[in-house]
């Protein structure tokens, strides 16, 4: 197998014979062994049942649906544990990321790339306060992280089968696929396109969603948070202690009330310790809990088209 298209799905039964209709010129262009993964993450709609005939009528798409919804990047790490391929492509299903570009990332990969990303210039329909908010947030997060994360890129990208067996080691449940592919290192490079709009149907990112999605970004390559939370402990504390000095110096000028200032002093200064200790501890230990308890990253309902 030389490419393998990984493609997660979540209620896209209006999307899924468009996609089909556009991928199926690329595969026959690429004149070459190759496999469409469909990850079906607990869909709610049709998508199921599309794909399933999808996968009747042409042999190169496969089906892996999952017991539940676990969330998209789970999706995308299911899809290239099961893909063979020596080349790996990640796209979405709505079709903002155009399947036309897979040319150009592969362009770059023969020229010995092994990571080829995909950059947006543009983002076609989408809301303003979207457009800011991921602006501002991709430079936040290329300023707080230890690694350099380009930014403007999301999942859509081309994947050596070195650098994917280096990812697929990785088996974190918080996970931010864009960030660990950018960790792993080796020979990356970026590929500037139009993002469309989206095909059909509603999008399956809603701010909370987009929410808890940053916040794994930030939290997964960054210590900056609970070190901003010690800063802020501090600086607290520095206050009751000046505070402290201050109401002594008052009680002995007969201006405090009797017992006052023991109270106030023990209050600022013991409220300033406690967020330095929640705020180093709190999100961290909560993430190890999760990650100790060595639950499988997802659980496969049905697969349709793989070997044994």
């Amino acid at each position: 197998m030389t490419y393998s298209f990984v493609i997660p799905i979540y209620n896209e039964a209006k999307t899924l014979p468009e996609l089909q209709r556009r991928l199926a010129p690329i595969l026959t262009g690429l004149n070459a062994a190759t496999e469409v993964i469909l990850v079906d993450d607990g869909s709610k709609d049709q998508s199921v049942e599309l794909i399933r005939k999808i996968c009747q009528n042409d042999p190169r798409f496969k089906l892996l649906q999952f017991a539940r919804n676990f969330g998209h990047q789970i999706a995308i790490t299911a899809g290239m544990d099961a893909a063979k391929g020596e080349a790996i492509i990640i796209m979405d299903a709505d079709l903002q990321d155009p399947p036309e570009v897979v040319f150009k990332l592969i362009e770059k990969w023969k020229e010995g790339y092994e990571v080829v990303y995909a950059v947006r210039k543009s983002r076609e329909g989408e809301t303003w306060f979207k457009k800011t908010t991921a602006k501002i947030y991709y430079r936040l997060l290329k300023k707080l992280s230890q690694i350099d994360i380009p930014v403007d890129t999301g999942d859509f990208r081309l994947v050596d089968r070195k650098a994917l067996d280096a990812f697929l080691s990785m088996r974190e449940g918080h996970r931010f696929v864009r960030g660990m592919f950018t960790w792993i290192g080796f020979k990356q490079i970026g590929v500037e396109f139009e993002r469309a709009e989206r095909f059909a149907g509603e999008t399956n990112y809603p701010f909370k969603k987009m929410l808890k999605f940053a916040i794994d970004g930030i939290l997964s390559f960054s210590y900056v948070p609970p070190r901003m939370v010690l800063y802020l402990g501090a600086w607290i504390a520095l206050i009751g202690l000046i505070s402290a000095v201050y109401a002594v110096i008052g009680y002995f000028q007969g201006k405090t009330v009797p017992g006052w200032t023991s109270l106030f002093v023990l209050v600022a200064f013991l409220g300033g310790i406690q967020l330095i200790v929640l705020g180093m501890l709190g999100e961290y230990i909560g993430r190890v809990h999760e990650e100790v308890k060595k639950r499988p990253l997802y659980i496969v309902r049905e697969r349709i088209g793989f070997s044994e």
